[in-house]
């Protein structure tokens, strides 16, 4: 198996970098857990405190911030992998579609709110 194998653990690629890069990378790790931690308890907020809106708008507003809060979680730990491998393999960091999809999403519950909120009968 050669050290560019995804399969291999993470501990047998390469050499161990320096720890400040390690560190920063389970700090940013930590952030995107706690967006889609934040995003998730937005969506439950909005599912579940939006009194005067009707359910279908509830939903409609909190649903997707749950779903964006749970692709968040689950992403960020595959984006932690990668940026430590290829820290430890001397690899430029890999790009991630993570913040474009979470960028897109959350403007895109944004702006179905407005409409949601404008269009309150």
């Amino acid at each position: 198996m050669s050290d560019d194998d995804p399969g291999r653990r993470l501990e047998e690629v390469g050499t161990d970098p320096d720890p400040r890069f390690t560190l920063a990378n389970e700090r940013t790790f930590l952030a995107w857990v706690r967006t889609g931690l934040a995003l998730s308890a937005a969506g439950l907020a909005a599912v579940e405190f939006l009194s005067s809106q009707r359910e279908a708008v509830r939903l409609a507003i909190g649903l997707p911030l749950i779903l964006l809060g749970a692709l968040t979680a689950f992403a960020s730990h595959g984006r932690w992998e990668a940026n430590e491998r290829a820290m430890r393999l001397g690899h430029p960091l890999p790009l991630s579609r993570l913040p474009r999809v979470l960028a897109l999403g959350v403007g895109f519950v944004a702006v179905a709110a407005i409409v949601l909120a404008v269009a309150k009968p």
